[in-house]
């Protein structure tokens, strides 16, 4: 599905004999849509001015144009930053070729909507709106003088200064948003109660966003506006599927929130707990007012902030994470509006299964199965979303207070869905949990998940590794993994069957699919799976097979030397 919009507007010269206002939007089609976006503005020429009524529809007319020839691979603000810049220059220039144009100015106030983000630009005091949810947001800030006799006085304008200061901001979309521009003649005469009224209507489908632009604009004049007066309005009626490269965009542009105390905010959100700081992230427990709820918020450390890789690598885990929608993880929080670069999850209590094994938790048989059906069953969730988690290990499986279990931490997750440049290296992970191949520099699987999930339950049950402890940078020889009854006596023959089929060096003789291991889990005892048989030395070590060959050929050798020399 693409992005669809409904757009309107309304403009009137008002008690002016001319109206300096401008209005401006484009609404393209694919491919145009999804790789540009569409992008609407609103301007207000400087009054009093001759050039005022030039500089609005050059300056809007010229951002429309200009911005979908800019390169691709800009970014949204980028694209509008460098096309207003050379906007500005050009209208300075005017006044200084044409007399009756000196001073020539105007505001601006545009949004670009792309895939499931918008962006906008603004310099002046026309003004950009967010009605959702009931609530009416202003997200521009006016740039006039502060003192009351001259709050009508810019400060900032697109031709007022050769130095153009541009105010950037983003957020996501979600469906049934009204955006909202207005000019002054319209903001500064009517009251928010009937701007919120009219968006009510068109939220509803009482009116369509034409008539609610008309609406506006004969309410600020019935209401005795001397101004022009502009409104432009979009609501936002389906939104596309998550898009990759949009996420990796908006990471490039946020800044990173400092490192955090208890007790500090950000966006609202009350900062409570430093839950883990890792050498690339930062996790914190916060409480959102509005919710009345805990929750979890993850960032990348303030020292990352030059990092592009780090940037991708977080923006990539968090549109992961999205796709991840069951019992099985912790869910994705949408902010109503994101200032810096940051996720947020839902918080449950309890403690992952290493805090347990290092507080000396001793796990029965009939836990590890259950434990080990559901643990299965959170892998396979991710496998049938296309996803690869690539770091199972009890550090990233939760146990909750609720009864839930929830893998955590898609930080080296992939979906194949990304472009081979994005993919991270084979051996992305924790050593003692990697499958032999990736070793081999081998490409990640389903079965290198498997592969770690079997590893992680033989763990819980012997606090050992089937083929012994890995260090990092070790290059490990894998032979035949210890059978976890040395370790525990207790263990039944065929759950053993079942985790040494779970943890086999070779790919071929582990569990294909998720749902396989979770069906040899849940039969039991009852539909036993049969032990694997000894594996041949040409496939448990071929290097010793041809070893022994060749001193075997030595020997022959050397025997038939004897005879033809005896004879």
């Amino acid at each position: 599905m693409s992005l669809t919009v409904s757009v309107g507007h309304a403009s009137a010269a008002g008690l002016r004999e001319r109206n300096e206002d401008f209005v401006g939007m484009v609404t393209p089609n694919e491919p145009e849509l999804s790789s540009k976006g569409l992008i609407a503005a609103i301007a207000d020429g400087v009054s009093g001015n001759a050039g005022g009524r030039d500089a609005s529809e050059y300056t809007v007319r010229g951002l429309l144009a200009d911005y979908y020839a800019t390169p691709e691979t800009w970014p949204v603000t980028q694209s509008m930053d460098k096309v207003l810049k050379a906007i500005n220059s050009w209208v300075q220039r005017q006044g200084s070729v044409r007399p009756e144009l000196s001073g020539m100015a105007t505001t601006l106030t545009s949004v670009v909507l792309r895939g499931r983000f918008y962006y906008f630009a603004h310099v002046g005091d026309t003004r950009l709106y967010l009605y959702r949810g009931g609530a009416l947001s202003k997200l521009t800030t006016d740039h006039v003088w502060d003192r009351p006799e001259m709050q009508h006085v810019l400060t900032r304008a697109i031709g007022l200064d050769s130095l153009l200061a541009i105010d950037h901001g983003m957020g996501e979309l979600q469906e049934r948003d009204i955006f909202l521009l207005l000019t002054d003649g319209v903001w500064a005469t009517l009251g928010e109660i009937d701007v919120v009224r009219c968006l009510a209507d068109v939220a509803l489908g009482n009116c369509n966003c034409d008539d609610g632009s008309r609406r506006l604009v004969d309410a600020a004049l019935g209401a005795g506006s001397s101004d022009n007066v502009s409104a432009l309005m979009l609501r936002i009626d389906a939104l596309p599927e998550e898009n990759l490269r949009d996420a990796l965009s908006v990471s490039q542009q946020l800044p990173l929130p400092p490192r955090l105390k208890p007790g500090q905010s950000l966006d609202g959100y009350q900062v409570e707990e430093l839950i883990h700081s890792s050498q690339a992230t930062l996790l914190y427990r916060v409480f959102d007012p509005r919710s009345q709820r805990q929750l979890v918020l993850k960032t990348l450390q303030p020292d990352r902030s030059g990092d592009p890789q780090e940037r991708s690598a977080f923006a990539h885990e968090e549109w992961l994470a999205k796709r991840a929608v069951a019992r099985f993880f912790p869910q994705v929080i949408t902010p109503d509006r994101r200032n810096y670069l940051y996720y947020l999850t839902t918080w449950h209590e309890g403690q992952n299964l290493q805090q347990r094994l290092d507080a000396g938790r001793h796990f029965t048989i009939p836990e590890i199965i259950t434990d080990g059906v559901r643990l299965v069953r959170a892998v396979g969730a991710l496998h049938r979303r296309s996803i690869l988690h690539r770091d199972v290990k009890p550090a990233n499986v939760h146990m909750g207070t609720d009864g839930e279990l929830r893998l955590l931490d898609l930080g080296v997750a992939q979906s194949g869905l990304e472009e081979k440049s994005e993919l991270q290296a084979p051996q992305a992970g924790t050593p003692s949990f990697l499958a032999p191949e990736l070793f081999e520099n081998g490409s990640p699987s389903r079965q290198t998940d498997l592969y770690a999930t079997g590893v992680t339950l033989y763990n819980m049950l012997t606090r050992r590794f089937p083929y012994g402890e890995i260090e990092p940078f070790q290059r490990p020889r894998f032979g035949e993994p210890v059978p976890p009854s040395r370790f525990r006596p207790d263990l039944p023959l065929w759950l053993e069957n079942v985790l040494l089929k779970a943890v086999a060096r070779d790919p071929a003789d582990r569990f294909e699919t998720a749902e396989e291991f979770q069906l040899a889990l849940e039969r039991g005892a009852s539909n036993p799976m049969p032990a694997r048989g000894a594996m041949p030395l040409a496939k448990r070590d071929p290097v010793a097979l041809w070893r022994a060959v060749a001193v075997i050929s030595v020997v022959l050798n050397l025997l038939l030397l004897y005879i033809v020399v005896v004879r």
